[in-house]
């Protein structure tokens, strides 16, 4: 009697398992396709992220409400604003409620590269678009917010 190979001795996926491992798929080449054109810019994902919350909230952010915002644990808030401040797009500033604590606040650099990485994003959502276009995008995202 002969024995399958690996490969094909393995059993097809359930429908279901098809379809996670195609979102898992998506998302990883989503997330390198956003990553590698705001590297263009001078951003990672999660850096145009906190710019786009600062820009959003039109006043400095405690680190909490930031972590809060952008769904996240405080110390990597921290790490991700020390990296921005170095770069030059934040600065931390007093809380004008908090003798303690700190707000984040975006710098006129932060912003401009903010602007870039939103063009960036533009770009993308474009080309996307005929994809996404013929979606239920309602009964998609129903579906998403299920298996989160």
């Amino acid at each position: 009697m002969k024995r399958k190979s690996g490969a094909a001795a393995a059993r097809p996926l359930s429908p279901t398992l098809g379809i996670m491992r195609t979102l898992i798929l998506t998302a990883r080449a989503l997330e390198e396709r956003f990553d590698s054109a705001l590297a263009d810019v001078g951003l990672s994902g999660p850096k145009y992220g906190a710019l786009t919350v600062l820009v959003n909230a039109a006043e400095p952010l405690s680190l909490g409400d930031l972590a809060a915002r952008l769904t996240c644990v405080r110390s990597n808030i921290t790490q991700l604003i020390d990296r921005l401040e170095a770069d030059g797009l934040v600065r931390r500033v007093n809380d004008p409620f908090d003798r303690r604590g700190k707000r984040a606040a975006i710098t006129a650099l932060g912003a401009r590269r903010r602007a870039a990485g939103a063009r960036v994003v533009a770009k993308i959502e474009k080309e996307m678009g005929p994809a996404v276009a013929a979606l239920d995008h309602h009964a998609l995202r129903h579906v998403l917010e299920a298996l989160q």
